[in-house]
């Protein structure tokens, strides 16, 4: 008999996150039956059953679940399924190389398509290199989910398993979040991302960014150079060592194109470049690109370009 496929939900609070659509996408291409696995509270399992694509919920109520803890369920579900997959985020890659372990399992890490059921691509050296890996037994995966698209809501609400209440394990314990607040649009989710890099030159010279991003109802980004250098807070870090986006349009200011900052853009739709310097790498990659100064291109693009809502 064949083994359906889990994916463990990711969520903040009582919100199921956009990325677990993207999730199920990937997990379709197994060709089985998807459950969702949600440790956290009903109103999630409850958004989880309406996603189309989706077989079935399990849900057991867990107090701020850790990674130990997520391993552990897993690892006590995996008989039941030939494959588990999670959005590629903290949580998940602390949980299931543990649950992989526990279960006698494959672990593969950030793939980025499943070509076939027993197939997979996986990005490897900060997304230089896509490598597809054939795979023989119970696989356990993080997807990058930016890389698959969403499904849209179902029209009836699936089944909901209720697993007994699961005991966290203490061995590893939160201490506190740090979260920034901003009216603007999430950075992993909005349509429209601009960021600046090292070629911004100051801190204060960053309400450029920010200007043409309000103008276009989008995010603010910056490259770990601008970060590194105290341009920008390192929440809005894009890169493989920040947050990977996948935008309809992501404008890059003073950045230069390094491979680790390229890794978190590759998925965007459309690429615009503006930099001084004409041989930048960022150039290559650009779907659009603007040889000059940022100083003179971030107004001049802020008063004409008509505002739009991400």
């Amino acid at each position: 008999m064949t083994q359906p496929t889990l994916i463990l939900a990711a969520h903040e609070s009582a919100l199921l996150d956009a990325s677990t659509a993207r999730v199920v996408s990937a997990a379709q291409s197994f060709g089985q039956p998807v459950h969702v696995l949600v440790l956290g509270p009903a109103a999630v399992a409850a958004q989880a059953s309406k996603l189309q694509g989706v077989a079935r919920v399990l849900h057991a109520e867990v107090d701020g679940a850790n990674a130990e803890t997520v391993a552990r369920v897993i690892a006590d579900l995996s008989e039941r399924y030939a494959t588990v997959l999670a959005a590629h985020s903290m949580l998940a890659r602390g949980a299931l190389p543990r649950a992989a372990a526990l279960s006698d399992a494959v672990y593969l890490s950030d793939v980025v398509a499943v070509p076939s059921a027993r197939g997979v691509v996986r990005a490897m050296y900060a997304g230089s290199v896509l490598t597809t890996v054939q795979v023989v037994g119970r696989l356990f995966l993080t997807v990058r989910a930016s890389a698959f698209e969403a499904l849209a809501e179902a029209t009836n609400a699936v089944d909901i398993e209720t697993l007994p209440p699961v005991a966290k394990d203490e061995r590893s314990t939160l201490v506190g979040r740090e979260k920034a607040s901003s009216e603007r649009p999430d950075l992993s989710r909005a349509r429209v991302v601009v960021a600046g890099g090292r070629g911004i030159g100051a801190a204060e010279h960053m309400k450029l960014v920010e200007a043409l991003a309000d103008r276009l109802g989008g995010a603010v980004g910056a490259s770990r150079a601008a970060v590194d250098a105290g341009f920008a807070p390192n929440a809005v870090q894009v890169g493989q060592t920040g947050k990977v986006v996948a935008p309809d349009l992501y404008i890059a200011a003073g950045i230069s194109g390094a491979i680790q900052h390229v890794a978190g853009i590759k998925d965007a739709k459309v690429i615009v470049a503006i930099n001084k310097d004409a041989d930048a790498p960022i150039f290559s990659l650009a779907d659009v690109g603007l040889v000059g100064d940022l100083f003179e291109v971030l107004p001049a693009l802020t008063a004409r370009l008509p505002a739009r809502i991400a």
